[in-house]
């Protein structure tokens, strides 16, 4: 029997815009949710501002034009509510209410309704009416502070926009298991879920270790949390980039073995805080040596070592690299070539691929609402 895909007969109504929002409602249509794409008469800003970004996170939804302004078209959008299992928006705190399209106002008209607010600092606390984008939300929640050069000022270097895509995935996974309490109670619930927040979870791991630091009476500075021995990307002999991360004491010394790096035998660097000490010489060690031979010979000598290390993929390399291409992780959607959803599940198939005009299926869903009526 063939598996049916994993969210099949759900809808979402979408009312957001550029990233968080829409990379949230892609990924969920990807494992067989509807999404209705709710845009303005002008449709998404991302359209026309970052055409290319557009199409990545809003294929596979289908689009409907309404000016929620308009006394005719909000009331188009309140019939779709009644019949929507989720709502998810990302306007400023209070335009909803302004609008009369707000969870209280949804919620009495479909009780079982999951509402899903994405904003960046929270619908709460004195900076959520800030505007602000995802560097800005990286500052506050700590994450540029300990981003960049061990020694040097805070940066915002990681080429991923982080803030926004962990503010989707606690959507994702917020509205999930709001869905899966309603099958327990026949109540949505409201969710607020701050792009700030989302980012200061995630960098839960190096507070805890600041943390501990705190309450023995030390201080921890980023040099403490970011500098580690034969961790890091060094450049080979042909250009190309290799990645290595040997930190455990059994991979560093698999490491040395490798490398034929010599000053570094003494069985005092068996212990994790004596390299990370000598973490400076250690790299300077490890660098010429890298950079002596090429990219194949450390690939094929750190394979057969088993010592941890990855090449450093550009973006035009993902589709031919061997093992994304072994995992399927990179594939056509359309006329698209994607990445495709990172975990296999039964009933999922090819990624959805089609990217909708501005109000595509306008009639097509006027339709329904009308035959349910």
């Amino acid at each position: 029997m063939k598996a049916i895909t994993p969210l099949a007969g759900l809808r979402i109504l979408d009312l957001t815009e550029l990233l968080p929002g829409p990379y949230a409602t892609q990924q969920l249509a990807e494992m067989g949710a509807e999404v209705i794409k709710v845009e303005r008469p002008a449709g998404d800003a991302a359209r026309v501002m970052f055409p290319d970004l557009f199409a990545v996170v809003n294929r596979g939804k289908k689009s409907i034009s309404l000016n929620l302004k308009d006394d005719t078209d909000r009331a188009v959008f309140l019939r779709l509510a009644e019949r929507a299992d989720v709502v998810i928006e990302g306007y400023r705190p209070g335009v909803t209410t302004r609008l009369s399209i707000d969870y209280e106002t949804l919620s009495a008209l479909n009780p079982g309704l999951v509402y899903c607010s994405v904003s960046g600092y929270g619908q709460t606390g004195p900076a959520r009416n800030w505007p602000g984008h995802d560097l800005n939300y990286a500052a506050m929640s700590g994450a540029a502070a300990i981003s960049g050069a061990p020694d040097g000022p805070p940066e915002y270097t990681t080429g991923v926009p982080i803030g926004d895509l962990s503010a989707a995935m606690y959507a994702i996974i917020t509205i999930l298991a709001a869905l899966r309490a309603r099958d327990v109670t026949g109540r949505g619930q409201y969710l607020d879920v701050s792009i700030t927040d989302a980012l200061a979870s995630w960098v839960a791991p190096r507070y805890g270790v600041w943390d501990a630091a705190r309450r023995a009476g030390r201080e921890v500075t980023k040099a403490d949390i970011l500098r580690r021995a034969a961790y890091g990307i060094f450049q080979a002999s042909d250009g190309k980039f290799i990645t290595i991360g040997a930190i455990e004491t059994h991979f560093f010394r698999r490491l040395i073995r490798a490398t034929g790096m010599t000053g570094f035998d003494d069985p005092e660097l068996d212990d994790y805080a004596a390299r990370t000490a000598r973490t400076d010489d250690i790299q300077a060690a490890l660098a010429p040596l890298i950079g002596a031979k090429p990219y194949g010979h450390w690939a094929k000598v750190f394979e057969a070592e088993d010592v941890p290390f990855a090449p450093v993929n550009a973006l035009k390399d993902l589709a031919n690299d061997p093992h994304l291409k072994a995992r399927g992780m990179v594939c056509a959607a359309g006329e698209a070539q994607v990445l495709a959803f990172p975990v296999p599940m039964a009933g999922m198939g090819e990624p959805v691929g089609q990217v909708p005009e501005v109000g595509e299926h306008h009639a097509e869903i006027l339709a329904q609402i009308e035959d349910l009526e």
